[in-house]
């Protein structure tokens, strides 16, 4: 995916190394950065122990919401995938505790499936 992917509403796997410097303020000592995928501004980040929401805000981006949910925290996810009329696919995650799920909306995309597969693979079994 390039840089037209992530402007239509894609998500995109980056490269762990160029966001380190934009989140490494936010991760503990020994905590390492495993996937992260770009939405449009947003960035959806998988650690050895959590899931950051990264949620840029405003017109220039520069206010910005970090939200950080630990694997062990989400009780369930689920994958809305696309059709002819609804042209967006959504990752929604639910939260102990909180009855209402996170929602991320990603354009007709086929890479909503690899943020959910990252995600699978993160939940403690």
């Amino acid at each position: 995916m390039g840089i037209f992917s992530g402007i239509m509403g894609n998500a995109s796997e980056i490269d762990t190394k160029e966001i380190e410097n934009e989140i490494g303020p936010l991760l503990y000592d020994s905590e390492q950065i495993n996937k992260a995928f770009k939405l449009i501004r947003d960035l959806i980040v998988f650690t050895n122990s959590r899931l950051i929401l990264v949620d840029k805000q405003g017109i220039t981006g520069k206010k910005i919401e970090y939200h950080s949910i630990p694997f062990k925290s989400i009780t369930h996810f689920a994958v809305e995938t696309a059709g002819h009329l609804d042209l967006d696919a959504e990752l929604k995650i639910w939260i102990s505790g909180n009855p209402l799920p996170i929602t991320k909306e990603f354009k007709k995309d086929k890479n909503i499936f690899e943020v959910q597969k990252a995600l699978a693979n993160s939940i403690p079994r």
